[in-house]
């Protein structure tokens, strides 16, 4: 029984040394309702916002995998890798830069703002680098 395990032999894993050594377990802060820092609606709103934002460039990178699979095994269509390559990454990249704006042109305000929300980005920006005030701090 000389392999180690300490199951097998019946004895602890661990010395006292050790365990007074342990990591004590972290207290989570509780945060009231009234504190939290998205309401659901604006969080709902953001959230759709994104999914649209980066999901249709994302699934037109994929896309481009695909077209360009297809195009070459049915002999239609020589394309060259660099070119499959960089149509996707720029596909992939325009989904990059759809998270933020799905994140910042949404009305951070309970109302809903317009469809596309660009009159939202500046405002969004400015309460971004101001830190955690409320938005109805800002808007009075």
């Amino acid at each position: 029984m000389a392999d180690g395990f300490a199951h097998e032999r019946n004895q602890p894993t661990s010395s006292p040394a050790k365990a007074a050594a342990a990591p004590k377990p972290v207290k989570k802060l509780k945060v009231s309702d009234s504190k939290k820092a998205i309401p659901q609606t604006v969080a709902n709103r953001m959230a759709r916002r994104v999914a649209i934002a980066t999901g249709i460039p994302t699934i037109m990178g994929m896309a481009v995998f695909v077209g360009s699979y297809l195009l070459i095994t049915k002999q239609i269509l020589d394309i060259p890798t660099g070119i499959t390559l960089v149509s996707s990454g720029g596909c992939f990249l325009l989904g990059l830069v759809g998270l933020s704006y799905g994140i910042f042109s949404s009305s951070w305000l309970e109302e809903p703002g317009s469809l596309f929300g660009f009159e939202q980005i500046k405002p969004n920006i400015k309460r971004l680098r101001s830190g955690a005030s409320s938005p109805e701090k800002q808007q009075r």
